[in-house]
């Protein structure tokens, strides 16, 4: 077989708070790489705390390409994750570094690689007459639908994400396909790179649990609540932006428009967050072309190392 003369690129994947900041840096003090990041909250501007972006002084030792985008109040895809992604890796590779994109959105992941399909525009008339039966009979219910007839799909989408629920059933009744084989489908154009995939995947489900725990409760020490409050006080932003609902976000905006206590908020933003890195894992599980390492075991950052020292060799 003739060698594969692509320039290399690493996707370390992982669900949220399994640690994959820390071992980024690690990987960037040793290698050649920059470190490009793949998280649907982290491209707004004003999402800081909640979103677990690095923090500045790790940001100064380990800069980080695709932070702070976009503002809460504009949209952003996939595919302009994508375009920009692709223009980031190409600057490197321009450098003579290896691009290694850390982050757990898997849709981006996805899209980086293989493209994204067409899809339908959207039918207002479709829109409000799933949104009267949400209305009706609750979005649990429509996510229970949408398990029997795209189970893909749901397994990623939480049963209460009105907006993708809303979309992943639009898409089937325009087309007639799940939006799951759709967004397989990709665009055809082949990827410049050759990549390592590593899936960073805990071994021990309830520590994960604890971590996510301990990480909410250090986001509310460091003045998370604060946060939601300036991005409330600014008046052209609500709840169903996009942005805001990121886990975590939407609970502390609940919270603070006087819906749910404190204790209340800390346990829904706490069960939501479980509930995302169970879908992380679920996508993880599927991604068979990636190299599973548990970032929980002591020897995690070791065969991260070998792992790339094998992939990259004499490249850089």
């Amino acid at each position: 077989m003739p060698a594969d003369r692509r320039p290399p690129a690493v996707f370390l994947m992982g669900p949220t708070a399994a640690g994959k900041t820390a071992l980024a840096c690690a990987l960037h003090e040793r290698f050649a790489v920059e470190l490009v990041s793949v998280d649907s909250a982290q491209v707004y501007r004003g999402l800081d705390i909640g979103a677990a972006k690095p923090d500045a002084a790790t940001l100064a030792r380990h800069p980080h390409a695709l932070l702070d985008l976009r503002d809460p109040a504009e949209p952003y895809s996939a595919a302009d994750f994508r375009a920009d992604a692709w223009q980031a890796m190409r600057e490197i590779t321009a450098r003579g570094h290896v691009p290694l994109l850390v982050g757990g959105t898997g849709l981006y992941f996805r899209a980086l690689q293989r493209g994204l399909s067409a899809l339908p525009g959207a039918d207002a008339d479709i829109r409000a007459r799933l949104a009267a039966e949400a209305a009706s009979i609750g979005w649990p219910a429509l996510h229970a639908r949408l398990a029997q007839r795209d189970p893909a799909a749901a397994a990623r989408i939480g049963p209460q994400d009105a907006q993708r629920i809303q979309r992943a059933l639009e898409v089937i009744e325009l087309t007639g396909q799940p939006l799951s084989r759709l967004q397989r489908g990709g665009s055809g154009e082949p990827f410049p790179w050759r990549v390592l995939k590593i899936a960073l995947l805990p071994a021990d489900r309830a520590a994960l649990h604890e971590r996510i725990a301990r990480r909410l409760d250090a986001m509310l020490a460091a003045g998370f609540l604060d946060e939601v409050r300036a991005l409330r006080a600014r008046g052209d932003l609500d709840p169903e932006l996009p942005a805001l609902r990121a886990v975590g976000y939407r609970q502390a905006w609940e919270h603070l428009a006087g819906m749910t206590d404190r204790a209340t908020f800390r346990e829904r933003a706490i069960f939501a967050t479980r509930q995302l890195a169970k879908r992380q894992i679920t996508w993880l599980r599927g991604e068979l072309d990636a190299r599973v390492i548990a970032p929980d075991r002591p020897a995690a950052q070791t065969q991260l190392v070998r792992a790339l020292q094998r992939f990259l060799g004499d490249s850089i």
